[in-house]
């Protein structure tokens, strides 16, 4: 497109694709071509289409995307910039905003788990708007010692957000559940206080409308991945499972619905291996509780798991690599994530 600044103003041809769009654009200005002329001339971006001649105030954001306009270089436009995000401070009380982990409630708006490392208390963000600039709530939901660690939100089938996180200081899991959809309060469950539990929490909303957590409980050399299937909306009680004791596993622990309407689980171990050469293994649950599972090894090296399932109905697993140091995606062939299965 060709330009020329006249008196503050940024005249720009425009190929018509349609109307002008309503209360954006100025009527056409009399240009050195009749509106609507087709023109061979090759100074002319894109010759021979039709077009038209608009003016727009000098500085106005157009929603042209100056880099990909025909013949015209981006510093040539007289149109300000926009870096395409927003950056916003949404707690700044302290040293906060470890192991967060946000979602989108049922009004639309972002609902953001968190631990204020200061206070050692679990804290929930309620945004104001889709775009979290203003209007923000902050909520301190437990601060009953030690808590707030490896936090995981997720929208339960009420609308009301479900926070999984670790009681730190007795090493228990723990479980909130909003009372609104600001999340201003909440009820807290302790599900699981047998041995040290409550690492790598993951949490997610089954087929029946229930969470289901995974989760490590931990021992030096020996640990085990863990799931809670929550009896009821709120959670207040669950069934507790251990999935995989082999080893030393269960860390990094992500979990999904898969199309089938059952969990799915990554995770890693680093049995027989140094503390830096984990497996990547998953879990596909047998049921909605989850009260057994198939256990497949996909990788010999994978850390920092989190899994989707995509629109194939099939898990999405991305994972770091860390004997190479790189970022790597492990996709399931089939439902359960294992090799070579034959649906009967």
């Amino acid at each position: 497109m060709w330009h020329a600044k006249s008196a503050g103003v940024l005249i720009i041809l425009v190929m018509v694709l349609g109307a002008l769009a309503a209360g954006i654009l100025s009527a056409p200005s009399v240009g050195s071509l009749p509106a609507g002329t087709a023109s061979a001339d090759p100074a002319v971006p894109n010759p021979g289409h039709s077009w038209t001649e608009v003016e727009i105030p000098a500085g106005t954001w157009t929603g042209l995307n100056a880099d990909k306009l025909d013949g015209l270089h981006a510093s040539q436009l007289d149109v300000p910039s926009r870096p395409g995000f927003s950056l916003i401070t949404v707690d700044s009380a302290g040293d906060v905003g470890a192991t967060s982990s946000v979602t989108v409630g049922a009004d639309g708006l972002g609902l953001i788990s968190y631990y204020d490392y200061t206070n050692g208390d679990l804290k929930v963000a309620h945004c104001g708007n889709a775009a979290c600039t203003s209007g923000n709530t902050i909520t301190t939901l437990d601060s009953d010692g030690d808590v707030g660690a490896y936090t995981s939100v997720t929208v339960g089938a009420d609308g009301l957000g479900l926070i999984s996180y670790q009681d730190s200081g007795n090493e228990d899991l723990k479980v909130a559940h909003c009372s609104d959809t600001a999340c201003s309060a909440a009820t807290i469950t302790t599900l699981d206080s047998a041995g040290r539990v409550g690492f790598w929490t993951s949490v997610t909303v089954g087929a029946d409308g229930l969470g289901l957590i995974s989760y490590q409980l931990y021992q030096y050399g020996d640990a085990d991945l863990k799931v809670a299937h929550c009896s009821n909306t709120t959670c207040s009680a669950a069934t507790l499972t251990t999935l995989d004791s082999a080893g030393d596993t269960g860390w990094f622990t992500s979990v999904a619905v898969g199309a089938d309407g059952l969990g799915l689980i990554s995770y890693s171990d680093y049995t027989n291996n140094s503390y830096e050469a984990f497996n990547l293994k998953v879990a596909h649950c047998s049921n909605t509780t989850c009260i057994a599972a198939t256990i497949s090894t996909l990788d010999s090296a994978g850390k920092w798991t989190s899994v989707t399932v995509g629109g194939d109905g099939l898990g999405l697993i991305s994972y770091l690599d860390n004997t190479n140091g790189d970022l790597k995606v492990a996709h399931c062939s089939n439902r359960f994530c294992v090799p070579y299965h034959r649906p009967r």
